[in-house]
């Protein structure tokens, strides 16, 4: 028999060894695949901030900065993982020029179900921190006069306890809190300039 003869023989021999197997795996509803585990079957959703009053990295309105009413936006959250127990939220300003991030608002204990947080108001039996300037609640951006526009991140965190904490704790208090008990995180950042 001539030596191409033998090539082609081997190499329908091999095609129909691996039409063969493909024919078994999807038989066996496609056996080799379907034993990747996925957790619960489900791809899970990342935890999601935004306000309906800016975009995300774009310019946040004067009525919420020192400039105009000094009032908190409005937020909404999605995906809080099922296993939160509480949420907490800080807001910062990492641009701040007294060399380290100067904090606008901290919030603790909010109800891991809560959608929403409205404007000029504190979720439902949530807990306030010290702000820097210093006081307890929300300050708004406040950047120099004359300075480029600062990034003010608003930061969520899915935790697995409510947090035993008085009110008026300080963001590093909160932080250790948040570092022992953090399931997941989210970030809305916003932007003033002066």
């Amino acid at each position: 028999m001539p030596k191409f003869a033998i090539i082609i023989l081997i190499f329908i021999a091999v095609g129909a060894i691996i039409a063969a197997i493909f024919t078994v795996a999807i038989s066996r509803k496609n056996y080799f695949f379907s034993n990747i585990p996925i957790a619960n079957n489900q791809i899970s959703e990342n935890m999601i901030l935004t306000s309906p009053s800016f975009n995300n990295d774009a310019d946040i309105p004067t009525k919420f900065t020192c400039d105009g009413g000094d009032i908190n936006p409005e937020l909404h959250v999605q995906n809080v993982p099922e296993e939160a127990k509480s949420l907490a939220l800080i807001m910062d300003d990492p641009d701040a020029t007294r060399g380290r991030s100067f904090t606008h608002w901290l919030v603790w204990n909010i109800n891991p179900e809560t959608t929403l947080i409205k404007q000029e108001s504190v979720p439902p039996g949530s807990v306030e921190g010290k702000n820097d300037f210093p006081a307890v609640g929300y300050g708004g951006p406040c950047p120099p006069q004359g300075s480029a526009p600062h990034h003010y991140h608003f930061k969520l965190y899915a935790l697995d306890e409510m947090l035993d904490l008085p009110s008026g704790s300080s963001k590093s208090l909160l932080e250790a809190e948040i570092d022992k008990h953090l399931i997941t995180q989210a970030e809305l950042v916003g932007l003033y300039g002066r």
